[in-house]
């Protein structure tokens, strides 16, 4: 099992050190991500230039045909990509499961899940908010409400808030495979060991962090909205309403940074307990039969489970495969 993509990097003849996830087949899935981040920008990049400097061919708020399809499509297109991104982070921490546990990936499975359920939850929710007359900003009684607009709140906040509850979860049960894998194949758990499954922890932590951050406004802008129905506190909805409108395009630069390593510079894998001058791949010492000989150390690093046979004869293996 190949632990490249999610082990901390080690820049070469530097001392600081950048966490990073490269593997062909994470960066399958982040590649993925960005481009559903990148339409998603497109979309309300271009959707905002023309409400503010093409008014008369689209205005923001009327009954006009050309008013009604535009708002129809630019809201199809960002809601999409951006279910999108969510289906293709849940994807990725579901990855990084299966490959923890040696299972294969199943892209046709990934894109299946990121791009078929957007497009079933988008097309469900705004068909009942634009059907059967098209005109979704004449609705004044809290029926109307529930019947148009509420299914399509429902279709995008449902799996927005099941992400976020699922993800770190995910992540969670991952950290606990990597602290037993390295257990397990070192043969010990030292400083250098625990500060690996830290790095890795923190690199889960940040990405939990950035799809809290992006999308909590929206999360508890809908709930106020449903729940202060009839006395909405106006200031507090506009407060959100701005920070939603920076956050959520955000999104695509926040995902290219924790996504990331966090530097461009030569790197190397960091794998605990290795030689400092040491850069060899991760399969090297991911190969149980390849044993090195290594000086014994007198600190924290000694491994901390050595065979019988190996104390009487005091043989100078590593069990690491360094």
């Amino acid at each position: 099992m190949d632990l490249n993509w999610i082990l901390p990097r080690r820049h070469k003849d530097v001392i600081h050190r950048s966490f990073g996830f490269s593997s062909t087949r994470g960066r399958q899935v982040v590649v993925w991500l960005a481009v559903a981040d990148l339409m998603a920008s497109i979309g309300v990049f271009v959707r905002s230039f023309l409400w503010l400097y093409v008014k008369d061919l689209v205005p923001a708020v009327s009954d006009s045909l050309s008013s009604v399809v535009f708002c129809a499509v630019s809201s199809a297109w960002i809601q999409f990509f951006y279910t999108a991104t969510w289906f293709w982070t849940l994807c990725y921490a579901f990855d990084v499961r299966r490959m923890l546990k040696s299972q294969s990936e199943c892209p046709i499975c990934y894109h299946i899940t990121a791009w078929l359920s957007p497009a079933l939850l988008t097309s469900a929710g705004l068909f009942v908010l634009y059907a059967p007359d098209a005109n979704c900003h004449d609705v004044s009684t809290l029926s109307g409400a529930l019947t148009h607009i509420m299914p399509n709140y429902g279709a995008t906040f449902l799996p927005m808030a099941a992400i976020m509850i699922v993800n770190p979860i995910l992540y969670c049960c991952s950290t606990q495979d990597v602290k037993f894998i390295i257990s397990v194949r070192l043969g010990q758990y030292t400083q250098k060991e625990r500060n690996t499954v830290d790095g890795i922890k923190t690199k889960f932590l940040f990405i939990t962090l950035t799809f809290y951050i992006c999308w909590l406004p929206n999360l508890i802008c809908g709930v106020l909205l449903w729940s202060l129905w009839v006395h909405l506190p106006q200031s507090v909805i506009v407060s959100l309403w701005y920070v939603m409108a920076v956050m959520n395009p955000l999104q695509a630069l926040l995902n290219a940074m924790v996504y990331r390593r966090w530097s461009c510079d030569a790197e190397c894998i960091s794998w605990p307990c290795s030689p400092c001058g040491d850069s060899s791949p991760l399969s090297v010492y991911s190969q149980p039969h390849s044993f090195n000989h290594v000086a014994p150390l007198q600190d924290e690093d000694t491994p901390l489970l050595r065979s019988h046979e190996d104390r009487i004869h005091n043989t100078r293996m590593s069990i690491n495969g360094i």
